[in-house]
Order: structure tokens, then C-alpha cells, then sequence
């Protein structure tokens, strides 16, 4: 039998050592369904609950495994369900490549079933390459593009490819006139570097400061060791964007935690009174967490120079590859002899853990959620993934869990949709199924589509080698973060009919499928729940009840802020009283003195 396109299309993956396809079938894509069979489900088709989670399984896969992801959907509705994955992937600079079917070519226009024109709806989220195959004599070419611009680009790409085509013999291209060979698949690598003057300005720059604050981002992830000797020899603190909260481990006593408003005291202050800044790798788009305008002098160090200069009005914009900039920038920094503004930074951040560690174990209805997180910061393999959902819980894990080892973390960062956290997780197994992986999600967000998820775990975990896949969910019964802000931001109180969620057992549906599950209602039984739930040898969902009225208060907000807020939601609040005194618990540790 002739090889078709859509076995082809398998052919290439196998030579680009794609191991897995994120996928959902449709009659678009029967072709390469089929092709699946013939090829004895190599690469291997992940099938989810839904074409959306297919997209966000090969956003995490990319974001963990340092290699581009792959998803597949059927023409019509199963194209525009990866829409919201892909953004993310855009949003996060992430590479994934997205299989699309569509009707048969004799058929478009003709207004045929599930027809849509998805040159228009995959136009923006995927800018940097978009084609419709409609000849065999396009592939490989536009595959092996597809791919190499995802990696070269970090973004995603997609390849439409009708479902008459996929059927047809595979032709490979001539040496003809409008034929476009392709060279075999490759990994080409390089290291770029600015030039020299620039580097020397740069360290002229860091040299004269002497109040020295870092921002690092996912974008400095190769450089941790010259991270910790630029930190050195500038006597700097190090902050941390969300997407970059696992570059640098939080052991380290000038780590001052993440930014902004999920963000640290430490952090806060230090960029309050730096008068230097060097950026590595980080767009992180809040500038008001940043010194003010005219306050310091700064530096920044990015790979796309798209994004040099776009958050904070920079002295020095260095282009060039992280690693690699600062092991040039190193030789020309001057080691700082004063250590009062390194010694103030550590003394800040020894104080603030005592602060979280406190605000953790304040007593709550019936569990604080801050608890949660600290409880598994206590006893978290030091090789384990964490993926995070968006939502409070959230907050908790920006602030409370503390990175060491190697551990790895994630999130949807730059779009902050809900739902990432479990497809997330299923991403990161198959990147590393020999590590444990936890997912810290919402109720909300389970809701939305985590228990759906749960179905693809337990259908695919006898291939982890690791089984350890622990979902965390911070059950509140509320949408909590739009709650807060609503409160926060609005000056109302709790709207009932939109925030209240419908009451489940997550804990009982995992069992009903076969997975581990564990129910939480007490915070003296949380320690050992995390303990049975991380040497488990089936993935386990920890169903945590916890309050919704714990308030995730920024480290910068004043007592009149939240005074104002109280006044707000006493309007209205059906547990008012309660709410109050938790913000004022929790407000109230970062006063006591510290222990040290």
C-alpha cells in the first residue's frame, strides 16, 4: 500500500522525535487517525476530553520538556476549540504546532458542513506560520516550517490540511520550478551574543549602582549559575516573575519571591528602594511593581527584541541569549565591597517567611488555604513539577511555596485563563514521567473542566513510570479570585448567584474512576494527607474544604486599603464578621517582630 499524506504527516513527527500528539478525533481527521493505526500509534495519540485541553496538555508538555509541543483537531468546532490553549502558548511564548483538518477541498465554499475558514480564525494566534496544505508536494516542507518556526519563534504555528488530501498518495517535491524541498529534521543551536561596547555599558551601569535589584523571568531559566554570580558580585536581590519562579530556588537568602500583586513584601521594598535594575529574561507587564519612573538606572537582557525597553525606561537594552550575555558581563563587574543593602534584603526575606509561615497557620473555616501550599512546601520532592491553576489559589502558590532542588513550576501566565492546571499536569507526566507532579487548582476550575481531565489521567497512567500525579483542589464553594476583586477593586460585596459553585465530592468522583482520593476538613490532618497523597502509587486527588473568606492580600496594602475594602463588604457580605477577621489576622502577622 502507498504512503499517503497522512501517513506522512506521522513520518515527519517521528523524525522531529515527537513522542506524543494532543489530539481529540473528528471526521476532519480521519485521515490521520487511520494513519495512527497503520503506524502502531507512533507517535502516540493522547487523547483528552476536549480539543481545548489537547492544547493546553502541549502547552505544559512544551513549557516542562524544553521541546515543542504537538496537538490535533478536527475541522469546525474542534479547530476553534484549541483557540484558547494556543493563546496561550502565544501569550507565553511557547512552541506548539497545531494539526488542523478541514472539509474536503471540493467542498469549501459551498457553505458544507463544520466548514469554517480557518485561515481567518487562526490568524492572529497563530501569526508567525499558518498554511493550508493542498497538494501532497507541500509536505514535508510545511510541516518541517511549521515546527521550525514554533521553536525558532517560541509561538504557535498551524498546519491545516483538508480531509480529502490526507488521504491521497503521499508525492514528495521535485527539483522543479514553485516544488520547495526540505532538509531533513534538525536542532540547530546558536548563542546570541550584543556587542561588546553594549555589555561594557551595561556593567558601567551596574557598577555605579549601589542598591541593585534583578528581575528574572522564564527567559533566564539557562543562566542560573550566572544569575548567582552577577547577584554576587552586585550584592543584588533577586525577584522573580510568576513564569520564572522556578529559575532560581527560594533557598537562596536574596530570592525575595514573586512580583506584583500576587507578589512579596521583600520583593515589594526592594523595588521600591533600588536605584539600579537589571532585567533578564522577564516581560512582566505590571509596571507599577517596578521602581518608579527615573528612580533607577537600568539594564535589560532579552533574546526578542520586541519586548527590550517595553516595561521600564531602560538605559542599556542588551539583545542577546541570557547565558550567554552575562557570562560576557560578568568579567566587567566590579565585586561590591558594601554589603548594608544586600544584608537589608536578606534580613527582609528571612522576616517575611516567618510572616507567611505565620499568616499559613492561622486558624480558619474549617482550613486555610494558605496552609495548604505551606504544608506541601514542608515535605515537596525535590524533583517534583507543580503546575498551578488561575484563581486564589494562585496567590498561594506565587507566595507560600518555597522552589528548591530541582523543582519545575508553571502556570498560564500572561492570559491567566482557568482551566490550564490538570491538562497542565497530564503535559508535564508526559514530559517527565519518571518525576511527581502536583496541580494546585481551583474548585472553580475543576468544575470547568479538571474532573473531566481527571478521565485522561487515570486512562494513561500505567505509562508513567512515576505515578505520582497529586491534584491539590482549594475547595471553597466560591469563584474566589473574582470574588476579591469584586470587593477589592469594585466596592461590592459577594454576588451569590454568580460566585457560588454547586457542591461535589472531587474527592469521591476520583475514587469512582480509580484514582487515589482524599477528603480534607481538618487542618491538623492536612501534613499527613500531602504524605499518603505524595508516596501514593496512583495519581490521588486532595479534596482540601478550605475558606474563601482568607483574604489575598497584596504585601503592600495599607490598613486604610483594606479598611476601605471592609467598609465595602460589610454592606452586604452574608458572613461579613468572619471575613473581617481573617483580613485583619492575616494583615496583622506582618507587624509582629521578628523571631530571628
Amino acid at each position: 500500500m502507498s504512503e499517503t499524506v497522512a501517513d506522512h504527516v506521522l513520518t515527519r513527527l517521528r523524525e522531529w522525535e515527537v513522542e506524543q500528539v494532543f489530539a481529540y478525533p473528528g471526521d476532519g481527521i480521519n485521515g490521520l487517525v487511520t494513519a495512527f493505526g497503520a503506524a502502531g500509534n507512533k507517535p502516540r495519540f493522547v487523547q483528552t476530553r476536549h480539543e481545548e485541553m489537547a492544547a493546553f496538555a502541549a502547552v505544559g508538555y512544551a513549557k516542562l520538556s524544553g521541546r515543542p509541543g504537538v496537538c490535533m483537531a478536527t475541522s469546525g468546532p474542534g479547530a476553534i476549540h484549541l483557540l484558547n490553549g494556543l493563546y496561550d502558548a502565544k501569550l507565553d511564548h511557547v512552541p506548539v504546532v497545531a494539526i488542523v483538518g478541514q472539509t474536503a477541498r471540493s467542498a469549501m465554499g459551498g457553505s458544507y458542513q463544520q466548514e469554517v475558514d480557518l485561515q481567518a480564525l487562526f490568524k492572529d494566534v497563530a501569526s508567525e506560520y499558518l498554511v493550508e496544505v493542498n497538494v501532497p508536494e507541500q509536505l514535508p516542507n510545511a510541516l518541517d516550517r511549521a515546527l521550525r518556526t514554533a521553536i525558532a519563534q517560541r509561538a504557535p504555528t498551524a498546519l491545516i490540511i483538508p480531509a480529502d488530501l490526507q488521504e491521497e498518495p503521499y508525492q514528495p517535491p521535485r527539483h522543479e520550478f514553485k516544488h520547495v524541498p526540505s532538509s531533513p529534521p534538525d536542532h540547530p543551536r546558536a548563542s546570541v551574543i550584543p556587542p561588546a561596547e553594549e555589555v561594557a555599558r551595561a556593567a558601567e551601569v551596574l557598577n555605579a549602582g549601589e542598591k541593585v535589584a534583578i528581575l528574572v523571568g522564564q527567559g533566564a531559566r539557562n543562566a542560573v549559575t550566572e544569575l548567582r554570580e552577577v547577584a554576587e558580585l552586585t550584592g543584588a536581590g533577586v525577584a522573580k516573575a510568576l513564569l520564572g519562579k522556578d529559575v532560581l530556588p527560594d533557598d537562596l537568602s536574596y530570592v525575595t519571591g514573586s512580583i506584583g500583586l500576587l507578589g512579596t513584601r521583600p520583593t515589594y521594598e526592594m523595588m521600591r528602594d533600588c536605584d539600579t535594575l537589571l532585567i533578564v529574561g522577564s516581560n512582566m507587564p505590571y509596571a507599577q511593581f517596578l521602581p518608579e519612573f527615573g528612580q533607577a538606572r537600568a539594564v535589560q537582557i532579552d533574546i526578542d527584541p520586541r519586548f527590550l525597553g517595553l516595561r521600564y525606561p531602560t538605559e542599556v537594552n542588551l539583545l542577546g541569549d541570557a547565558k550567554g550575555t552575562l557570562q560576557q558581563l560578568i568579567p566587567l563587574l566590579e565585586g561590591k565591597t558594601g554589603r548594608g543593602w544586600r544584608e537589608r534584603i536578606e534580613k527582609n526575606v528571612g522576616e517575611w517567611q516567618e510572616t507567611v509561615t505565620r499568616q499559613a497557620m492561622l486558624d480558619a473555616e474549617p482550613v486555610n488555604p494558605m496552609r495548604i501550599v505551606h504544608e506541601l512546601s514542608e515535605r515537596i520532592p525535590e524533583d517534583a513539577i507543580v503546575t498551578a491553576d488561575s484563581g486564589s489559589a494562585t496567590n498561594w502558590y506565587a507566595r507560600n511555596l518555597r522552589m528548591r532542588g530541582r523543582m519545575r513550576g508553571t502556570l498560564s501566565g500572561t492570559l491567566a485563563t482557568m482551566g490550564s492546571g490538570v491538562p497542565y499536569a497530564i503535559g508535564a507526566k508526559f514530559a517527565h514521567p519518571d518525576r511527581p507532579v502536583i496541580a494546585l487548582v481551583g474548585d472553580g476550575a475543576m468544575q470547568m473542566n479538571g474532573m473531566a481531565e481527571l478521565l485522561t489521567i487515570a486512562r494513561y497512567r500505567e505509562l508513567w513510570a512515576d505515578r505520582r500525579c497529586v491534584i491539590c483542589v482549594f475547595h471553597n464553594g466560591d469563584l474566589n479570585q473574582v470574588t476579591w476583586e469584586l470587593r477589592a477593586m469594585g466596592g461590592a460585596p459577594k454576588f451569590e448567584p454568580s460566585q457560588t459553585l454547586p457542591e461535589v465530592s472531587y474527592a469521591d468522583f476520583a475514587l469512582e474512576i480509580g484514582l487515589g482520593g482524599i477528603a480534607v476538613d481538618d487542618p491538623a490532618r492536612l501534613g499527613e494527607a500531602w504524605d499518603v497523597a505524595l508516596s501514593a502509587d496512583v495519581p490521588t486527588v486532595l479534596d482540601v474544604r478550605c475558606d474563601p473568606e482568607v483574604p489575598p492580600i497584596p504585601p503592600h496594602a495599607t490598613f486604610e486599603q483594606v479598611k476601605a475594602m471592609t467598609e465595602a463588604v460589610l454592606k452586604g457580605e452574608p458572613d461579613a464578621w468572619h471575613l473581617v477577621t481573617q483580613g485583619i489576622k492575616t494583615k496583622m502577622q506582618e507587624l509582629l517582630p521578628s523571631r530571628r
